[in-house]
C-alpha cells in the first residue's frame, strides 16, 4: 500500500471514532437508511473499528464485528466523497488485516450491493457454497 497523502491517517484507536460522523454517513447510507444514534454508538461501542481522518475529521470508517477467534463480519465501511480516490478505502481494510485481535480467523464475511471490485483486490470472494449460507433480513428495522 502506498502512502496516503498528506493529512491524511488511519487508525484503530477506537477513543478517535466519531460516532457522529459514522452516523451521519450510515444513516444516507443504502444498507443502513435511518439507523438511530443510540444503534450507531451500541454498535461502535461492541465493534473493533478503524477510521479514516483528514485533518482530525473523520472522512471515513470501517468496522468488524468478531469472536475475535473464529469469525468475523465487515460491516459499514464508507470513505466520504469528497475523499474517495485516495486510497483510504485500501488503508482502511489493509489496517483491519492487520488488527492484532483479526490474526488466524478461519471465516470472513460482508455483504456489499456495489464494491465486490474493491474487496475482490483484498482478497474477498464471493462464497463458493451459497446454498449452506442463510440469512435473516429485516430491511424495515430502522423505519
Amino acid at each position: 500500500m502506498s502512502a496516503l497523502p498528506a493529512g491524511y491517517e488511519v487508525t484503530c484507536d477506537q477513543s478517535r471514532i466519531d460516532a457522529t460522523a459514522a452516523h451521519a454517513y450510515l444513516t444516507r447510507s443504502y444498507w443502513a437508511a435511518g439507523i438511530p444514534v443510540e444503534t450507531v454508538l451500541r454498535s461502535i461501542a461492541n465493534s473493533i473499528c478503524v477510521g479514516a481522518f483528514f485533518k482530525s475529521r473523520q472522512v471515513g470508517f470501517a468496522r468488524v464485528v468478531s469472536d475475535r477467534a473464529t469469525f468475523a463480519y465487515l460491516a459499514d465501511v464508507y470513505v466520504l466523497e469528497p475523499h474517495r480516490g485516495l486510497g483510504l478505502s485500501h488503508a482502511l481494510l489493509a489496517a483491519v488485516d492487520k488488527h492484532p485481535e483479526l490474526q488466524g480467523l478461519r471465516r470472513w464475511a460482508l455483504f456489499t450491493q456495489d464494491a465486490q471490485a474493491l474487496y475482490r483486490q483484498h482478497g474477498w470472494t464471493e462464497y463458493p457454497h451459497p446454498e449452506r449460507m442463510m440469512v435473516r433480513d429485516d430491511p424495515l428495522v430502522y423505519q
